[in-house]
């Protein structure tokens, strides 16, 4: 939280820094919303560092909709339906992500 906090509220680019740190280390450890919220530090990027990284951040989006997070399933359905993030439009991906989304 405190991280999300930081990262996402806080003020200077050294706390936010910092507060995406935290929830780097939430996400490593399993926590579902750090992970989500990992997925779009590393889809967009951040004050160079954390560095714009499409493989990380399908990872973490990954992590996170196996756990049900329900923004990380849509941001997956939307990935596999338009071949975001490096990734070829697969049909197939995406179908088994609107089932899993229509089960939340």
């Amino acid at each position: 939280m405190y991280g999300h906090l930081l990262h996402f509220r806080g003020d200077g680019v050294q706390n936010r820094i910092q507060g995406g740190i935290y929830i780097q280390q939430a996400a490593e450890k399993g926590d579902a919303k750090a992970q989500y919220q990992m997925g779009k530090i590393f889809e967009e990027g951040f004050e160079h560092y954390f560095q714009p990284d499409p493989t990380k951040a399908l990872k973490f989006y990954t992590q996170a909709a196996e756990q049900a997070h329900q923004l990380a399933v849509r941001r997956l359905v939307d990935i596999y339906t338009d071949g975001e993030l490096d990734q070829e439009p697969n049909q197939e991906r995406a179908k088994q992500w609107q089932a899993k989304q229509s089960k939340l």
